[in-house]
């Protein structure tokens, strides 16, 4: 989270049983003004137990829950007020037209009449719903009713948008739009995303939150994360290769491994400009060098490495 950014919701050492058993061990996290953190674990990791207690849905057994500096135990009305919440499965009316459905959520939220029209208005825009107001909520696909479960949850202006597995059950289109839509709601809002997929981190999220087993075991930004364990390397393409002994010699080189007749794994060490000098050698020696790519750690073997408790 950015120092500057004011914080929106901090939770503290936040607890939760289910008869005998923690599900929910001593958890804490803040969020900041115009931050989307991604709270990524696997399933049955305790995402969606976390953020029920976020919004005030399930209380915790022990801790603190502050929405824009409201403890929402103790001042509810107006914690719960500055909350956005979509659950898993989407709150919907599915007799009801688009229209009157968010007419309905605005009242509840005890939106003052003179201001109900124009936020309709605005959030159909923000949610790409404009054409659908007058169509029940059933007739919609799925993508849609997952806007208007989005529209629900930000028509009266929240601060914080809570949102759990949005884009679970959604084809490659739909999740693409969503994604679009969370990260224009990141540019005014704070946004937690609750999800077990890789790639929605990598496209939408400012930090990553892993939770594992009920306990937070990795928080930092989703491009310092791709880091996490990386050892520095590349892959090289040679068409005139030398012994791989050669390759090896080279300074800060640490170790080659043969991939094919003529394409070589390479591992240095951190800070050393290897590619470099190897790209230099090549020119010299008449290795024919064709390629040269760094190697790149992906999100999933980075949560893989994570939840296994791998160090760096």
């Amino acid at each position: 989270m950015s120092d500057a950014a004011p914080v929106t919701l901090s939770a503290h050492n936040l607890s939760r049983r289910y008869g005998g058993r923690e599900v929910i061990h001593n958890l804490s996290l803040e969020l900041g003004r115009g931050e989307v953190l991604g709270l990524l674990g696997h399933n049955g990791a305790g995402k969606s137990t976390t953020l029920q207690m976020l919004t005030g849905a399930l209380a915790p057994h022990s801790g603190e829950i502050a929405i824009c500096g409201f403890d929402l135990a103790r001042q509810p009305k107006q914690a719960k007020a500055r909350i956005g919440f979509l659950p898993e499965t989407p709150p919907l009316y599915r007799d009801m037209s688009v229209d009157d459905y968010l007419l309905f959520a605005a009242r509840l939220r005890g939106m003052p009449r003179g201001v109900i029209a124009g936020a309709l208005a605005e959030t159909k825009r923000r949610c790409g719903l404009q054409d659908a107001g007058r169509k029940l909520v059933g007739t919609l696909s799925k993508g849609y009713q997952q806007r208007t479960g989005i529209a629900q949850a930000i028509i009266h202006g929240p601060e914080v948008i809570i949102l759990d597995e949005p884009t679970v059950g959604l084809d490659p289109a739909q999740i693409r739009d969503i994604r679009a839509l969370i990260r224009e709601l990141g540019d005014a809002h704070s946004v937690i995303l609750s999800t077990h997929l890789l790639g929605e981190v990598e496209s939408v999220c400012d930090r990553v939150e892993i939770l594992h087993q009920g306990r937070l075991i990795y928080g930092d930004s989703s491009a310092r994360m791709q880091q996490y364990g990386h050892q520095p390397g590349f892959i090289v393409n040679l068409l005139a290769p030398p012994d791989i002994s050669e390759l090896q010699a080279i300074s800060g080189v640490q170790q080659v491994e043969r991939l094919s007749a003529t394409r070589f794994r390479v591992l240095h060490q951190a800070g050393v400009n290897s590619g470099a000098a190897l790209l230099a050698l090549a020119g010299q020696c008449g290795w024919r060098a064709e390629q040269l790519v760094p190697l790149q750690s992906s999100l999933e073997e980075v949560f893989v490495k994570i939840t296994r408790g791998e160090t760096p």
